[in-house]
């Protein structure tokens, strides 16, 4: 008999059985390294072409319309495909498919630093936001599958962490590696845009060679089918809400922007039909809506949205004001964000203790110090524009780091903290899918609202304004903070 089978007593019987105990992956601190290595790859490329888009345009003549697909076309396909990700992960094997993720994301990194024209780059991006939708849902779920207690609560505060960290540091690597053009000797004038993708490959290769080694396999013992049905409503949910929003303006908002935006709704409550009927017939569907009677679960994802769509218009619109209303070079737009990265980090860090002393309450407090940061903000830009550099910026950006950093490693651990083992692909699924989608739509609503201010009123008044409606948003996410349960797990 071999050593992982235990005997026990037939209840009836008293005849000795053997019953088969298949011991619990466990994660180490170099494996925890590698999976967080993975998580962040696809949020740094999320936002490490804002400050590369003007030198794509040059490059290859995009024009705005194909500049807004580089970016929208990487965060639909990564938004619509990370359910069916952490899905496939359950069935198949999280680290199976955190391999063929990552590989899949070095391989695209390639084809888009390589892209001889704007089509073939905007390809390039939807495959590789694929690519990051099959690897970022495998790095929660083994961590939710091979650790646990005080270890488990760790290493989601150093997943959000590092999610946080790789969002604001995408945009300063990006400035450097733009400014620097590393790559000039082979590539000349684009080599500074190409070396934003590019540079992932040899990140790759390490991670694959360290996930090969380090990271334990694991994979639901009742693993459910593909619900296809709910895959294709969810993607055609999403693509008529962030498709129109994220084109309609470069493209002149033709009819086809309004009919995929009435479309929308009807496609929302077609999925959640479909959802919920799977579930009462003790089906798995892709999103189970008997998730959402997780408390924990449904009212952290209500704050991750209102602080992702903030987040990601914020990154996106500072990219545009800083490089084409301060004329700041790529490097300079980038390292005015670094305050931003560093106070992120040390929150972070400090985060895990302070929520043992104060549970939820520093998600609170979080969204007030981040809402003192961008009033800080508000009155910097109104007061010194045009005069203002990386110091007079500092203030604002760090004091908002701050705050970030102590909203949203907790709030991934929260949403996260009552989601049954059997179901941790699913359940990271939906919160990075949220978080994703989220990103995307504030690129969107608020990136379109700052560019049809600038064109009209001036970069000072549009950033203001726009400024002003994060700040709403945050505001938001105070006030849903004091919703959450008090003790955190």
């Amino acid at each position: 008999m071999s050593d992982s089978s235990v005997l026990t007593n037939a209840p009836a019987t008293g005849t000795p059985v053997a019953r088969y105990d298949h011991p619990a992956p466990v994660l180490g601190g170099l494996g925890l390294f590698t999976v967080l290595l993975g998580a962040a790859l696809p949020l740094i490329d999320f936002f490490i072409v804002n400050v590369a888009l003007p030198t794509i345009d040059h490059d290859l003549a995009a024009g705005p319309a194909l500049l807004e697909l580089v970016v929208a076309g990487y965060g639909l396909a990564y938004a619509v495909l990370l359910v069916l990700g952490g899905r496939l992960g359950d069935m198949a094997g999280r680290r199976r498919l955190f391999l063929i993720g990552m590989a899949g994301f070095g391989l695209t990194s390639l084809a888009c630093g390589l892209a001889p024209d704007a089509w073939t780059l905007v390809g390039a991006r939807v495959a590789q936001g694929a690519a990051a939708a099959l690897m970022l849902p495998q790095v929660l779920a083994t961590i939710q599958a091979a650790t646990a207690g005080h270890r488990r609560a760790r290493a989601m505060s150093l997943y959000g962490a590092t999610a946080g960290l790789s969002m604001v540091a995408g945009q300063v690597l990006g400035g450097v590696l733009v400014a620097a053009a590393p790559l000039s000797s082979v590539f000349g004038e684009s080599a500074g845009w190409r070396s934003v993708f590019l540079v992932n490959v040899p990140v790759v290769v390490v991670g694959l060679i360290l996930a090969a080694r380090t990271v334990p396999e694991s994979r639901s013992d009742r693993p459910a089918p593909v619900d296809v049905p709910g895959t294709l409503l969810l993607a055609l949910s999403l693509v008529t809400l962030l498709a129109p929003l994220t084109e309609g303006r470069a493209a002149g908002w033709p009819l086809w922007t309004w009919v995929s935006l009435g479309v929308f709704p009807f496609a929302a409550v077609a999925f959640y039909r479909v959802e919920r009927r799977a579930d009462a017939r003790g089906l798995t569907p892709l999103v189970p809506p008997s998730l959402l009677r997780l408390e924990s679960l449904r009212h952290g994802l209500a704050l991750v949205v209102p602080f992702s769509i903030g987040f990601g218009g914020f990154m996106f619109v500072i990219a545009v004001a800083l490089q084409q209303g301060l004329e700041m070079g790529p490097a300079a737009a980038g390292l005015s964000l670094a305050p931003m990265a560093t106070a992120f980090f040390a929150a972070s860090l400090a985060g895990p203790r302070l929520v043992r002393r104060f549970g939820s309450r520093v998600v609170t407090a979080g969204g007030l110090i981040q809402g003192l940061g961008v009033m800080v903000l508000v009155l910097t830009v109104w007061r010194g524009w045009p005069d203002l550099g990386v110091l007079e910026l500092l203030p604002g950006v760090a004091v908002a780091g701050l705050g970030q950093g102590l909203q949203l490693p907790v709030l991934i651990r929260i949403v996260l903290s009552d989601v049954p083992a059997e179901r941790a692909g699913v359940g990271s699924g939906v919160m990075t899918t949220t978080q994703q989608a989220a990103l995307a739509l504030g690129v969107a609503t608020l990136g379109t609202l700052f560019l049809s201010l600038a064109s009209g009123g001036g970069m000072r008044d549009a950033l203001t304004v726009t400024l002003l409606v994060q700040l709403a948003a945050v505001v938001l996410t105070v006030l849903l903070s004091l919703r959450l349960p008090r003790t955190v797990r």
